[in-house]
């Protein structure tokens, strides 16, 4: 995948890389939210693959935020200049709520996980707790904070979507194109 300049002259789109984290953020936010939500329904062994596979996704998702992260604090492209002053603010304050929201929720899942003296499960590679174990009603707490935090998150991010919705087709200010991928 090449990354294009962050520095497009005249330009009102995200660079490449800005795009594909992006995506995959939403991707795996939305397989993180829906295995989690659907994984006590089935029995074994497919509820086991379904904790396995949200575990797995999780560290994923953690590295791609640390890109993320990295990227937009070095290079990755700013557009908030194109807008008029309110929208930048709703656009820049979703922007960082949700960020401030999926690194937390990240860490609360780490918390719960190994706080509760289990491995972390990455495919077939075991990651162990490196915390004491934690009290119950602790664990409870967490558990709880990182169900009602991923609640929070889709509803935020299906706001979010819906705002570039509304733009792309109400207003017809075509900020979605900016996010989407272009052939070169």
């Amino acid at each position: 995948m090449s990354v294009s300049s962050p520095i497009i002259a005249g330009s009102s789109r995200y660079d490449t890389l800005t795009i594909a984290l992006h995506w995959m953020t939403a991707l795996l936010v939305a397989f993180q939210f829906a295995l989690g939500e659907t994984w006590n329904l089935p029995t074994r062994p497919v509820h086991h693959l379904m904790v396995v596979a949200h575990l797995t996704a999780g560290i994923c998702l953690t590295v791609i935020m640390m890109l993320r992260v990295g990227w937009r604090l070095t290079k990755g492209r700013y557009l908030s200049k194109l807008l008029s002053p309110l929208d930048r603010m709703w656009a820049l304050g979703m922007e960082y709520t949700l960020y401030i929201l999926l690194l937390a929720e990240i860490g609360l899942g780490y918390l719960w996980r190994w706080g509760s003296g289990q491995a972390i499960s990455f495919f077939n590679l075991s990651l162990p707790s490196p915390l004491m174990r934690f009290q119950t009603k602790t664990l409870e707490w967490i558990q709880s904070l990182h169900h009602w935090n991923a609640w929070l998150i889709v509803g935020l991010a299906i706001g979010h979507g819906g705002a570039a919705l509304f733009h792309q087709f109400i207003l017809k200010d075509r900020v979605l194109e900016r996010m989407l991928y272009r052939k070169p």
